[in-house]
């Protein structure tokens, strides 16, 4: 009876109710599978499909490109039809797109077929944002942050039964990998099916309002005539929107250093043992899974989600200059630099993960918040292509290459926090006062 309570009481506390539950059994379910085959895919290309190293890197590079267009299609999708059954359809892809690998060695078929399921993948994560948006409501910033780190739990399984798959070595094994993936992406689309359609932002535009009858609210009065509805806005035209994107693909570079620069900076420019680039990333995962909940409350506001950008900032430094230090002295000063970057650049994650979550719902429109999210889903896209291209020239800069790009998330950090301060400010002044008449 006591487990019972404490079960009731755990549920209460995770907005979104049923479907927001749900949504987080998706998240982890889907994230074991991404778990599963991402460690492994470049080795299968390699080992199992025969492809060259210049052959993977073209066939990653250029599908990881494709999915740029996955966010702004999705988004548009999802503006004019159920945000449910297009979720589904690219979670359909996906699995698919993953099977069709099976039946091919050709490396142009693999090229498009990868790019079939990157579209999908990118695709995916800004419908899923958007559900969760929706979903959570008011309390959105501590829905995301329950999902992300439910999320990151999904990574951990998947990545340590890879690990544990991965010492068998055979082609089936990565045959076991790449189906496991798909059958998870067909499980999550079978759940998201029961999924409610979330209601979706509206706005209703007021001159002087009295009150209709009785149960349908407020009426509109004024002019006799109704008001020809508007087009739905467009977030191609709205420069300020395409400035935050802009930032927010700069500082979605945490994601870059710790899974492509730390493990490479390890083995090229430090005495640190190769074997601590795992250990590290396992650490970042745990501290998300313990801290990304906590923070989340820190960012209740679009003002106090604008204020963790110079503690981002800071962090982000802190991080970088530990990874210029971890190249000097012997090996466990080396590990402990490094072990002082990874958190210092985990803690920058968390607090651009909590803060870039409510500004981009905050700043969208929301007449057109599937668009408008679809856009802002260009930043993650975007870095994810260029991202390991930079950092590797930051590696290949040497040890200075670091400040210099910390100097650059500090500019960028400054840059999007005034840009958000006016935005905010004159969506503040641009909201005329409501009156309501008095019967």
């Amino acid at each position: 009876m006591k487990t019972s309570r404490r079960r009731a009481a755990l549920y209460e506390r995770i907005p979104g109710g049923e479907d927001g539950r749900r949504m987080l059994w998706i998240a982890l379910i889907n994230k074991a599978g991404t778990g599963l085959w991402m460690g492994a895919a470049a080795l299968y290309f390699t080992l199992v499909a025969g492809l060259s190293v210049a052959q993977v890197g073209i066939l990653m590079g250029v599908s990881g490109a494709a999915g740029i267009a996955g966010a702004p299609l999705a988004g548009h999708l999802a503006d004019r039809f159920p945000l449910t059954r297009v979720l589904v359809a690219a979670q359909v892809q996906q699995a698919l797109a993953l099977l069709a690998l099976l039946t091919t060695h050709s490396f142009t078929l693999m090229l498009l077929y990868s790019a079939v399921g990157s579209l999908g993948d990118r695709g995916s994560n800004v419908l899923t944002k958007l559900y969760s948006a929706r979903v959570g409501g008011a309390d959105r910033i501590r829905y995301q942050a329950v999902q992300r780190t439910v999320s990151n739990a999904g990574w951990a399984i998947g990545g340590l039964a890879a690990a544990v798959t991965l010492g068998v070595g055979t082609t089936h094994a990565y045959y076991a990998l790449l189906i496991g993936n798909a059958v998870s992406y067909a499980v999550v689309a079978a759940l998201t099916v029961r999924c409610a359609e979330p209601p979706a932002p509206s706005r209703v535009v007021t001159g002087s309002a009295g009150t209709g009858p009785a149960g349908t609210g407020p009426v509109v009065t004024g002019s006799e005539e109704p008001a020809l509805a508007a087009p739905p806005p467009n977030p191609w035209r709205d420069r300020t929107y395409l400035l935050f994107t802009a930032t927010e693909t700069m500082l979605f570079l945490d994601d870059a250093v710790l899974q492509v620069g730390m493990p490479l900076w390890i083995v090229h420019a430090t005495t640190a043992p190769h074997g601590l680039a795992p250990l590290l990333m396992v650490l970042n995962c745990v501290m998300v899974v313990f801290c990304q909940v906590p923070l989340s409350r820190f960012a209740s506001t679009p003002q106090t989600a604008r204020t963790l950008l110079m503690p981002l900032a800071g962090s982000f430094t802190a991080g970088c200059l530990a990874m210029t230090a971890s190249s000097h002295g012997g090996t466990w000063a080396a590990v402990t630099a490094l072990i002082l970057a990874a958190i210092a650049l985990t803690v920058a994650e968390m607090l651009h993960a909590t803060a870039s979550w409510e500004l981009s719902v905050t700043l969208a429109d929301d007449e057109a918040q599937g668009a408008y999210l679809g856009v802002h889903g260009l930043a993650q896209s975007a870095q994810r292509s260029g991202g390991p291209l930079l950092v590797t020239a930051v590696i290949a800069a040497g040890p200075l290459g670091w400040p210099v790009l910390a100097a650059g998330v500090v500019a960028t950090c400054a840059a999007q926090s005034r840009l958000v301060r006016t935005r905010l400010s004159a969506t503040a002044l641009s909201v005329p006062p409501v009156t309501v008449s008095e019967h």
